[in-house]
């Protein structure tokens, strides 16, 4: 088992809906795991949500018992914290599903930072919306 590590997460809509990316990093003493993924079209939010989960996913899959969790989104921050209410029908499982996977961690706080603070885990999300243009954009291998 893991001690105490730091989850950066983030999520990226190329328009709100649009095209969306997730990205993370956790860092467990000297190792960082990246994490950059292409979810599909859907909203700002639910990449937030989406980054978040898988973060929390590899955590627990690396053994992680105490989790510090740096995200920009103010909206998923606070309803993680208990001082928003999810009212949205499309947030409402993903927060459901947060909440069980922190269930498994130990110990965990969640802060919300600013833009700059979680600026690589912003470039790995954004980072996935570009390969998928680019990729789509490519012509098909004969």
């Amino acid at each position: 088992m893991s001690g105490r590590a730091k989850l950066y997460c983030d999520g990226a809509s190329s328009g709100n809906p649009g095209h969306a990316g997730i990205g993370g990093l956790l860092v467990i003493g000297e190792r960082t795991i990246p994490y950059s993924e292409y979810i599909g079209p859907t909203t700002n939010n639910v990449a937030e949500y989406t980054a978040f989960l898988r973060g929390l996913e590899i955590a627990l899959r690396e053994g992680v018992e105490a989790l510090d969790i740096y995200s920009d989104s103010e909206l998923m921050v606070s309803q993680i914290r208990g001082s928003y209410k999810v009212k949205s029908t499309q947030l409402k499982p993903l927060y459901e599903e947060a909440l069980r996977l922190l269930a498994s961690i130990k110990a965990y706080r969640i802060t919300h930072v600013g833009r700059e603070a979680n600026a690589e885990a912003d470039r790995l999300a954004k980072s996935a919306v570009k390969r998928h243009r680019r990729d789509r954009s490519s012509p098909p291998l004969s």
